[in-house]
């Protein structure tokens, strides 16, 4: 049986007990699965050499990587995002692009609520209170009712779309901005498409669910937090690219906004030094929004069979960039 060389590039140097999955059901049909741990472009291109498959988590696979790969059939990312992919050079290139649209949907959402209730009710605030030996019920003055307040949303896919599903059970009146769905397309989930502008006047809470992309990139700096309410809350579960931080922190400190939540930053791990880390209205959290133990067991699931699809000769399931069908000889 012909092998195959199938590489994890990062994510996965101490972590290999994660991809018992793939370690069991790919040499079925005779595939290696080779770890690396690659944070630079060089350090791809060395690991990829002669691979037939990229399994990606985070490493950058750019147009200067790609253009290095000879046997490449496919690269596949282990997530819903493929900023970390140059998807017009693998497309020149005849390599198909697969994500995992499906994954985490119910987590990230659950995530982005979790976040709001923490801002709006000052969980963090009370809980950091009592540990220092203060009993001080004034923190709580500034809290209001959920019910009827305007929930923002920027971005509505899958993820959005579950959001929107769990809010309701708050009473939140919720609207959506997305450029590329028809107005009407949010009646059936109970949401109404508005204009983002008019998002930023209007949302008492604000939560981003768009993929990183050249358009999307800062898409809230100085101008659009100036923009919002100053009773506005700011979650964000997406990408932190999607935000310039520094923006974002003078709006916490002058009081522009009332407060944040971030699960993602512009740099991960974020930096000893990021002025973020100083700020008292504002929760973040690890980049753990996707964190379950039943996502991650299908998100592998589901980039196993991918590759298994590929390496038989058929098509992938969720291909990014389906462009490159015309390049593909298929089964």
């Amino acid at each position: 049986m012909k092998k195959y060389k199938v590489l994890v590039t990062d994510g996965a140097a101490a972590q290999k007990k994660f991809f018992e999955i793939e370690k069991e059901a790919l040499p079925k049909i005779g595939a290696e699965l080779i770890f690396s741990q690659c944070n630079t472009e060089d350090e791809v291109i060395e690991a990829a050499k002669g691979v037939d498959v990229i399994l990606n988590v985070q490493a950058p696979v750019t147009k200067k990587v790609i253009n290095t790969l000879d046997n490449c059939k496919v690269i596949v990312r282990y997530g819903v995002g493929v900023d970390t992919v140059d998807i017009g050079s693998a497309t020149e290139k005849g390599i198909p692009v697969v994500n995992v649209p499906n994954f985490c949907i119910e987590e990230v959402s659950t995530i982005a609520i979790a976040l709001l209730l923490a801002c709006a009710r000052k969980l963090i605030p009370f809980n950091n209170s009592i540990k220092k030996g203060f009993w001080d019920k004034s923190i709580g003055r500034e809290v209001h009712s959920l019910k009827g307040k305007v929930f923002g949303l920027v971005g509505f896919g899958n993820i959005a779309k579950a959001t929107a599903r769990k809010a309701k059970a708050f009473n939140l009146d919720i609207v959506a901005y997305d450029p590329y769905l028809n107005k009407n397309e949010g009646q059936k989930y109970g949401v109404k498409l508005i204009d983002f502008d008019i998002l930023l006047k209007n949302s008492d809470f604000i939560s981003v669910h768009v993929p990183l992309t050249e358009e999307t990139k800062y898409l809230f700096g100085k101008k659009e937090f100036n923009m919002m309410k100053k009773s506005a809350f700011f979650i964000n579960t997406a990408r932190g690219k999607v935000v310039n931080e520094k923006a974002l922190c003078e709006a916490l400190k002058e009081g522009q906004i009332m407060g944040a939540g971030l699960d993602v930053m512009e740099k991960e791990p974020v930096e000893s030094d990021n002025p973020l880390l100083k700020v008292d209205n504002i929760i973040l959290t690890p980049h753990v929004a996707s964190f379950t133990e039943e996502a991650f067991t299908q998100l592998h699931v589901s980039v196993t069979q991918e590759v298994m699809r590929v390496l038989s000769g058929k098509l992938p399931l969720s291909l990014v960039n389906p462009q490159v069908k015309e390049k593909l000889t298929l089964n």
